[in-house]
C-alpha cells in the first residue's frame, strides 16, 4: 500500500511541539470556520465569489477539526494556508493594513500561516491519528 503521504512521523519533543500547535490552531479554526459556515456563501460580501467563500469557510471548519485530531493534517494545513495567504495578500496588504495594530492588522493571519507551513512540512507528529494510520499501513 502507498504510504508516501505519511512522511516521517515526528517523535519526542518535536511531537509535543506539533501537538501544542494543533491544540491551539485546531479549535481556533473550528470556531472561526463555524461562524463563517453560518453564512457560507455571503460572509465576505458580494465582491468575492460565493463558491470561494464557502470553500474557505469549510476549509477553516473542517480543517480545524482535522488538525485538532491529527487526521489528514498536511492536507488540512494546506487548505487553511491557502485561506490565510488569501487573507494576507488579497485582503490586508492591498487595504494597507499594518502588520500589528488595532483591528485590520494581518499579524494573526501570518502566525496561522506559519503554523500551517510547519504542519505541512512536519505533519501532525506521533500523537495523532495520522501516526496511527501510517503505522498500520506500514505494518
Amino acid at each position: 500500500m502507498n504510504t508516501a503521504w505519511c512522511g516521517e512521523v515526528v517523535r519526542g519533543k518535536g511531537a509535543v511541539a506539533l501537538l501544542a500547535l494543533r491544540l491551539v490552531a485546531g479549535p481556533a479554526f473550528i470556531l472561526h470556520g463555524w461562524t463563517k459556515i453560518q453564512h457560507a456563501f455571503t460572509w465576505l460580501g458580494p465582491q468575492v465569489p460565493s463558491w470561494l467563500q464557502a470553500l474557505a469557510a469549510f476549509a477553516e471548519f473542517g480543517g480545524g477539526i482535522a488538525i485538532l485530531i491529527g487526521l489528514l493534517t498536511r492536507l488540512a494545513a494546506l487548505g487553511i494556508a491557502c485561506v490565510m495567504s488569501y487573507a494576507i495578500f488579497l485582503v490586508h496588504l492591498p487595504s494597507g493594513d499594518p502588520f500589528v495594530g488595532q483591528g485590520g492588522s494581518w499579524e494573526l493571519a501570518a502566525i496561522y500561516l506559519a503554523i500551517m507551513i510547519a504542519l505541512m512540512l512536519r505533519g501532525a507528529g506521533s500523537v495523532s491519528l495520522d501516526a496511527v494510520l501510517c503505522k498500520s499501513k506500514r505494518s
